[in-house]
């Protein structure tokens, strides 16, 4: 059990080793986090497959090689009070041919822009599809192994997942698309599968993206409640909602009054715990999103620069740093080079030095 209900989100950072081992710096991060008082560490995105590596120097979950800095990272974020939960992900689309070394394949066949540059995407085959379950498989075993608490299924954010349940991506005339039935075929499977070969206590979560942001189009508002309740009777142990700011209201229903965490705590059982994500910075706005629906807040940009963040929020005053910041700050807060890079690709969060 959860020491608390904050939790430090999954977040890219770029700080492991080109082969997809645990790198020092990765390490430290989300130790540093656990130590700092977040009951639950979610690490980055680990992809399940080489094929679906979406950057340099990503956590993997897909190697022998990969296992002994998974334990030793599950081992310490544990001994400093936390739940460790792995992050399983293939980029799909998204999977850059000049990282992988392969012609990305998606659900459908379809043009991308990546780097500014178009980019073909394959349909996939048949294998691909069995090939992609067993990975997530194998992934959600290797983490167990290695004395992790959980996992989260990544269907967010325009990957491999979310590109299946994507109307716009997903045009396939087989039991893999077209309906909504079949375009969550494949995330709905791969969630049983993992339960099914997993002990009751280990966590399986599932992130979803509840509509269409930016460029990552075909998402209907109310079959991602449809899909968040097909989940949760699927074994879901918890849904992660992300859109980008917690207190949004659904595009689709701008004249409601309700917010799209409502939405969710409203359409899913009472017991199907609910994590939240997206612009939570201070005491005011946790408990905003706690009083509308959210069991579990998800703190990303927020624990980046203030990584006393879950002790200060008890003061009702408290105001963490927000952006732009120095790279000597980030480095203070306890992030590497690869991180403090990373985040200098972000428009508006680092300063100019």
């Amino acid at each position: 059990m959860a020491k608390n209900r904050l939790v430090l989100a999954a977040m890219t950072n770029t700080q492991s080793h080109a082969d997809g081992t645990l790198g020092q710096d990765e390490y430290e991060w989300l130790v540093s986090r656990a130590k700092a008082g977040f009951g639950i560490i979610v690490t980055c995105a680990a992809y399940v497959n080489h094929d679906g590596q979406g950057w340099k120097n990503e956590l993997g979950i897909s190697h022998p090689n990969h296992f002994k800095g998974l334990a030793r990272l599950a081992k310490g974020i544990q001994a400093e009070g936390g739940l460790g939960i792995v992050q399983i992900f293939h980029g799909g689309a998204r999977s850059p041919q000049e990282v992988t070394g392969k012609q990305p394949w998606s659900a459908s066949a379809h043009t991308i822009q990546l780097s500014q540059q178009p980019v073909e995407v394959r349909e996939a085959t048949e294998a691909d599809i069995q090939q992609a379950i067993l990975d997530f498989e194998r992934a959600a075993k290797m983490a167990y192994e290695a004395g992790f608490d959980g996992v989260e299924i990544h269907g967010a954010h325009g990957y491999l997942l979310h590109q299946f349940l994507s109307s716009q991506t997903n045009l396939r005339q087989d039991a893999w698309g077209g309906s909504f039935e079949n375009r969550n075929r494949l995330i709905r499977t791969i969630l049983r599968n993992i339960k099914a070969n997993m002990p009751a206590s280990f966590l399986v979560g599932v992130r979803l993206s509840p509509e269409d942001k930016y460029t990552y189009k075909g998402i209907d508002f109310d079959e991602s409640l449809n899909l968040a309740n097909q989940l949760v009777t699927d074994g879901a142990d918890y849904i992660s909602v992300s859109p980008w700011d917690a207190f949004k209201k659904p595009e689709k229903y701008l004249e409601s009054e309700k917010t799209i965490i409502e939405y969710f705590r409203e359409g899913l059982p009472i017991q199907a715990p609910i994590m939240i994500a997206g612009e939570i910075w201070t005491t005011t706005d946790a408990d905003k999103a706690m009083k509308l629906g959210s069991d579990f807040i998800a703190i990303g940009k927020a624990a980046i620069a203030n990584p006393d963040w879950p002790s200060a929020i008890r003061n009702s005053d408290y105001q963490p740093a927000k952006p732009p910041y120095t790279s000597r700050q980030l480095a203070l807060a306890g992030l590497g080079a690869g991180f403090i890079n990373y985040l200098k690709l972000r428009p508006g969060f680092m300063a100019d030095e």
